[in-house]
């Protein structure tokens, strides 16, 4: 049986093992700039991701490969300054920790050095075992994310769902229980069957944030972006766009250039 929702002050790591204790979900949203993570906070969202998903949305990649630690560090940096209460967790981007543990360390302590994050992200399982053992031994905490792992998008070939066959389901959770035992504080799963995902958050102890997982998990994560309707050409299935900011965006700029062009900006009232 839950307990009643306790409140937070500031939500720490701690905070999210016994929310998922006390049955309470978790929410989890993609912030990269100052203003929209103010926003974000103030609405008491639990956990503010700063995605290398600005690869796409802030910088127009096809994927989450080309952006940098120094650009990773810059947004975080934006990102921290106005999280009050949400805990903020930054993703290490690709190239930065996957094939030497020693330079996984440098780079997740740079972050928090340079960013005053409160936790990284690594995507992966076994393969990269030894770089999340090394920045776990340094005392930073650590959220994974198996399942759908943009930065290994052209191993996979595709944004399809992941785990359906046995053989790769079986690995996930296998996975799931090694990032439990060396440390982590919690797993992100991304875009795998619903019944997998639940038995992954029913089997281990950490939450579990989903992404296209369903609802057996213990909270969810999305793009801020998606969700307000900013990014109105992306439809993945597991979207809810509780916004159509495009299409408001567009009409108030268009607005804004015929008040320009017609000398109806600025009236009197708006001038010295």
């Amino acid at each position: 049986m839950s307990v009643a929702k306790k409140e937070y002050k500031r939500v720490t790591v701690k905070s999210l093992v016994e929310m998922k204790q006390n049955e309470e979900k978790i929410s989890m949203l993609t912030s990269y700039d100052y203003s929209m993570a103010k926003i974000v906070d103030a609405a008491q969202v639990d956990v503010i991701l700063v995605g290398d998903s600005a690869s796409n949305v802030i910088a127009g990649h096809e994927t989450t490969l080309p952006i940098t630690l120094d650009q990773m560090i810059y947004h975080a940096s934006s990102v921290v300054r106005a999280a009050k209460r949400a805990l903020v967790v930054v993703d290490i981007p690709f190239g930065s920790y996957q094939s030497d543990s020693k330079e996984a360390l440098r780079s997740a302590i740079r972050i928090m050095k340079e960013s005053g994050a409160h936790a990284v992200k690594v995507e992966g399982g076994s393969e990269i075992r030894q770089s999340v053992t090394r920045i776990l031994e340094a005392g930073i905490p650590v959220m994974g994310h198996l399942g759908l792992t943009p930065q290994s998008i052209y191993k996979f070939g595709t944004y399809t769902v992941r785990a359906k066959e046995e053989r790769e389901a079986e690995k996930l959770k296998e996975d799931a229980k090694m990032l439990e035992e060396l440390g982590c504080f919690g797993i992100v799963l991304e875009k795998i069957p619903a019944k997998l995902a639940q038995e992954v958050a029913e089997s281990v102890s950490i939450p579990i944030i989903g992404i296209g997982a369903g609802n057996g998990v213990d909270g969810q994560v999305l793009v801020v972006h998606d969700l307000l309707g900013m990014t109105h050409e992306f439809n993945p299935r597991f979207l809810r766009r509780y916004m159509n900011l495009y299409e408001d965006m567009s009409k108030a700029i268009s607005e804004y250039v015929t008040d320009v062009k017609s000398r109806d900006f600025p009236n009197e009232n708006e001038s010295y």
